[in-house]
């Protein structure tokens, strides 16, 4: 096993764990932000009121990503037990 294999490994590793986030994280932080927008018009200053919403709506992106999450993550494994004879020999 070269070292470029290893690094292009960690890199594919590292790209597949920002690609199965990115939904999940940004669904936060797009809910996060509206929230945050109207406490401020609203003059609300309650630091619990984001986490219920932010809550739903990553259960929510969950659910409709999930299948494609899962997808991603298989396909990744199973190439990487594929290569296995490669890497060995």
């Amino acid at each position: 096993m070269t070292p470029e294999t290893v690094i292009a490994l960690g890199r594919q590793a590292i790209q597949v764990a920002l690609m199965l986030s990115a939904p999940l994280l940004l669904s936060a932080l797009t809910i996060g932000l509206l929230v945050s927008i109207f406490q401020a018009a609203t003059q609300i200053n309650e630091a619990t009121l984001s986490f219920i919403p932010k809550l739903i709506g990553t259960f929510l992106m969950l659910i409709i990503a999930g299948p494609w999450m899962l997808q991603m993550f298989v396909d990744f494994f199973r190439q990487l037990f594929e290569m296995i004879p490669q890497m060995i020999g």
